[in-house]
C-alpha cells in the first residue's frame, strides 16, 4: 500500500480570507454581547430579572419559529431531536446561569461581570475532566490557577467586600453563573455530535420560555413604552451572539477567535464609564487580563500538546 501524501497547509490567501471572515463575525458577536448586557441593565431598572429573561426567550422564539417550521420533511422537521431529556436538563441549567448573569448585571459594574464570565473555560476544563474523562494537563492546571487568581484580584476579599452586600451578592451570582455556563458547554460538547446548532438554539429558547412563564407572571410589571426597544434588543442580542460566535469558529481556530472575544472587556468598561458613571477600576481589568491569559496559556499549550 502506497504511503499517503504529506499534509499541506492551506495557502496564505485562504488563511487570510478565513481570518478576516472570523473577525467580521466576532465584531458581530461583540456588538451582540454588548447590546444584550446594556438591554439587561436597562430592563432590570424597571422590572424583575425573571421578566427580562422571559422577554429574551420570547423574542428569540418568535425569530426562530419560521426557520423551525419552514423546510422540507414536515413541520418542525429541521429541529427534530431524539434527546429531549438532554435538552431539558441543559436548558434548566442554562436558565439559572442566565438568571445569575442578568442579576449580576443589575448589581455589578459591567466590566466586572464580563471579567468573571471569562472564567467559563476554566470551569469547563474542570467539569470536562470530572464528567467527560478529559485529561487534566499541566496547561489546564496553569489556566485554572490563573483564573482563580484573577477572580481574587477582581473581588479582593476582605472586610470591605463583606460590607458591600449588593456587590457580594452580584459577585457570587456571577461566579455561579460561570459554573453553570461551563456545565452547559459540557452538555453541548456531548450533544453537538447528533444535534444541529439550529436544533440546540431553538430548544434552548423554547424550553427556557416555558420555564420562565410562571416566574415572569408572578413578578409581572407592565412594561413602559420606552422599554420596548430594550425588550427587542435583549432577545436579538442573545440570539445573534450565539450565531456569530458559531460562524467565527467555523472560519478560524479558537486561538484566533478568543483574543478577539477579549476586546469586549475594555469595550464594556468604557461603556460603563461613559453611560453609567461606573468607576474606572484597574483591579477589574488586571483580573480580567489574568483570567484571559490563563485561558490562552491553556489553549495554546493544549494545541502544542
Amino acid at each position: 500500500m502506497s504511503a499517503s501524501p504529506p499534509a499541506t497547509s492551506a495557502p496564505p490567501t485562504v488563511l487570510t480570507t478565513n481570518t478576516l471572515r472570523a473577525c467580521f463575525w466576532m465584531l458581530g458577536a461583540l456588538a451582540s454581547f454588548t447590546t444584550m448586557a446594556i438591554a439587561a441593565r436597562e430592563l432590570t431598572l424597571g422590572m424583575s430579572v425573571v421578566q427580562a429573561l422571559f422577554f429574551r426567550s420570547l423574542i428569540c422564539v418568535i425569530i426562530l419559529m419560521p426557520f423551525a417550521v419552514i423546510g422540507g420533511g414536515g413541520m418542525f422537521r429541521r429541529v427534530a431531536t431524539q434527546h429531549p431529556g438532554l435538552h431539558l436538563a441543559r436548558n434548566c441549567i442554562h436558565y439559572f446561569g442566565q438568571l445569575g448573569w442578568v442579576y449580576a448585571i443589575s448589581l455589578l459594574p459591567l466590566a466586572a461581570v464580563f471579567s468573571i464570565e471569562f472564567t467559563v473555560p476554566i470551569w469547563t476544563a474542570i467539569l470536562a475532566a470530572i464528567f467527560l474523562g478529559e485529561g487534566f494537563t499541566r496547561w489546564r492546571v496553569i489556566g485554572v490557577l490563573m483564573g482563580f487568581i484573577g477572580i481574587l484580584v477582581i473581588v479582593r476579599p476582605g472586610p470591605e467586600m463583606l460590607e458591600a452586600v449588593e456587590s457580594t451578592k452580584g459577585t457570587l451570582a456571577m461566579v455561579g453563573a460561570a459554573v453553570l455556563y461551563a456545565s452547559v458547554f459540557v452538555f453541548t460538547r456531548h450533544m453537538a455530535q447528533t444535534e444541529s446548532p439550529l436544533t440546540i438554539i431553538f430548544w434552548m429558547n423554547l424550553i427556557q420560555l416555558v420555564i420562565g412563564v410562571g416566574p415572569a407572571i408572578w413578578f409581572w410589571v407592565t412594561p413602559e413604552p420606552d422599554s420596548l426597544p430594550w425588550i427587542f434588543l435583549i432577545g436579538l442580542g442573545g440570539l445573534c451572539s450565539h450565531w456569530c460566535v458559531a460562524h467565527a469558529m467555523r472560519h478560524a481556530d479558537a486561538a484566533v477567535v478568543a483574543p478577539m472575544d477579549f476586546i469586549r472587556l475594555p469595550l464594556i468598561a468604557v461603556i460603563g464609564y461613559v453611560f453609567y458613571s461606573e468607576p474606572w477600576n484597574p483591579f477589574i481589568l488586571i483580573g480580567g487580563v489574568t483570567i484571559f491569559a490563563g485561558n490562552m496559556i491553556n489553549l495554546v499549550g493544549e494545541r502544542r500538546r
